[in-house]
């Protein structure tokens, strides 16, 4: 055994009057009845009323899907298009069972916001700036230069200095269905408080057509003519030019960010609240466990893993790849039927043609972390096959337990397929419990060879003042068919944690171990007596199969 160390854890009327002027009325032509206007029959038109037609030409223009826009086009009454813009809101309320439509207030505040501060001759929420806020909210931070000025290119530009018009530019570190790492510049090359979207960087530089002033760097230096990147042949030095400022790329970022957001598995959401596994007659088989890890005094970190086998997922050629995606719903609710939290994602397989039969023994796995309150839960896992529209559903029951300060615990114990120390790449990342990327394995089955990962967290364990080490004492035994085969104990070399949070991390390789069924204790003992005098023992088991 080798261990792994350093882990933290809307009726016009009109009326005219005549004074003194007599009006004698003609009889009709009775060869031409229809000469007299009020003999002919009046056309009407079933229009929509002028408050629906704003509503979604104005209001939300920038969030209606295009299904959704021929959807209420076809309506006929006002009471269904009523009904329709109900339906509209919760789909996109993060929060159902609150009175409040959350995304709903926030959007009209969005708009008010926008006129507000983006209006320069035209209403705010019609400009540049207006679109991108009210569709995707406040960005992450902002850069504004109001006057422009002297600017210094960075290299990724094309180094020199220039003097540039008025801009802005947006940081946004993740947009669903746009990028993550976004930086959207907005200019103001006329002076009127008008910022436009930029195709590029250059659209800032007020010096551009300014024969012999504001060059870059290789402009300079002769490598590169000026009337090249005034014509869009060639911007900037593309020999430092970062991925996404390309033109290509640019224009994906601005024709994503045009679309309108996506209403993520509004169909999966319907099927959560379902009793039973089979809802189809061929359903797709998933595994899902919750492991439960203290946060606070009254909060428990709970994480949802849910795992598929990808030869349940059907494949498909995607640029050149064989592609499998799945998308997953999940509905955490408490005893009163009041709703806890939601995760909603896709999980995507990927594979050469070669590596295919491979990658269908492997398992997709996605897992989502959520902090609750001590209590009795429900949660209802949907997942769906993307290309073959297969689906399943779990309903599971759980309890969040409560973690006593004065009282020696445990977290779950988690049979992982991966464990390794978390680096930069992992922050903000699924997967990570502390200081540690624990990736669990649901089916609890290992290829001979592959490494057992095990991890756990122990709460309020004393410390030993003479040798200034945890006052417990654990124990690992391995066990096949009920006999013993390896037993050894945690000796806290290297250790960092305070005591009131131990991690025991440990991988166990099985090259030399044979096939079949093993179960893995852990056994912690107190050696401080509790309020009640007596030493607390707690044991923890978890079963794994190694097969050829």
């Amino acid at each position: 055994m080798s261990k792994v160390f350093g882990f933290k854890g809307v009726l016009l009327t009109g009326l005219v009057a005549g004074m003194g002027l007599v009006v004698t009325a003609q009889p009709p032509d009775k060869k031409d009845p229809n000469t007299d206007p009020l003999n002919n029959v009046r056309k009407v038109t079933n229009e929509a009323n002028k408050v629906y037609k704003k509503w979604m030409d104005n209001d939300v223009a920038y969030i209606i899907t295009d299904q959704e826009k021929k959807a209420f086009k076809a309506l006929t009454t006002d009471e269904e298009r009523e009904n329709f813009i109900e339906n509209f809101w919760r789909r996109r309320d993060p929060n159902p069972d609150t009175e409040e439509n959350e995304y709903r207030e926030e959007y009209y505040e969005r708009i008010a916001y926008a006129n507000q501060h983006f209006a320069s001759g035209i209403p705010g929420w019609k400009t540049d700036r207006g679109r991108v806020y009210i569709a995707h909210g406040k960005p992450d931070s902002i850069e504004s230069r109001p006057a422009g000025g002297s600017y210094d290119r960075p290299s990724w530009e094309g180094g020199g200095s220039t003097t540039t018009y008025p801009f802005e530019i947006w940081f946004y570190r993740h947009l669903e269905g746009v990028g993550d790492g976004l930086e959207i510049e907005f200019v103001d090359p006329t002076g009127t408080g008008e910022y436009r979207m930029a195709r590029d960087a250059s659209e800032k530089d007020a010096l551009k057509m300014v024969p012999g002033a504001g060059l870059t760097t290789s402009e300079q230096l002769g490598l590169s003519d000026k009337a090249d990147r005034i014509t869009g042949q060639n911007n900037y030095n593309t020999n430092f030019q970062r991925e996404q400022d390309t033109m290509f790329r640019r224009l994906e970022i601005q024709n994503n960010l045009m679309r309108p957001p996506t209403v993520k598995f509004s169909d999966l959401q319907g099927i959560a609240g379902s009793d039973g596994g089979v809802i189809d007659s061929n359903p797709l088989n998933f595994d899902v466990r919750v492991d439960f890890f203290r946060q606070s005094d009254d909060r428990v970190i709970t994480a949802f893993t849910v795992q598929a086998n990808n030869k349940e997922l059907s494949f498909e050629q995607v640029g050149g790849l064989e592609q499998a995606t799945m998308n997953i719903f999940g509905r955490v609710t408490s005893v009163s039927g009041k709703r806890s939290g939601i995760f909603e994602d896709s999980v995507t397989a990927t594979a050469t043609t070669a590596e295919l039969t491979d990658a269908k023994d492997r398992k997709s796995v996605y897992q989502k972390a959520i902090a609750l309150t001590p209590g009795t839960y429900k949660v209802d896992v949907v997942v769906r096959d993307v290309k073959s529209g297969t689906k399943g559903v779990q309903n599971l029951g759980f309890v969040v337990p409560r973690y006593d300060e004065k009282k020696l615990s445990t977290s779950s114990l988690v049979m992982a397929s991966k464990l390794r120390a978390t680096s930069d790449s992992d922050i903000g990342q699924a997967f990570v419990i502390g200081n540690a990327k624990v990736i669990p394995n649901l089916s609890g089955i290992y290829r001979q060879g592959q490494e057992v990962g095990l991890y756990m967290q122990v709460y309020n364990a004393g410390i030993d003042q003479t040798t200034l080490r945890p006052a417990v004492d654990v124990t690992y035994q391995l066990l096949k068919d009920g006999k013993e085969l390896l037993k050894t104990g945690e000796d806290w070399s290297g250790l960092s944690d305070s005591g009131q949070r131990l991690t025991l991390a440990r991988i166990l390789p099985t090259a030399s171990m044979p096939v079949g069924d093993y179960e893995l204790k852990v056994i912690i003992k107190d050696r401080v007596p509790g309020a009640d005098g007596k030493l607390q023992t707690i044991e923890n088991k978890g079963k794994f199969t190694i097969v050829n």
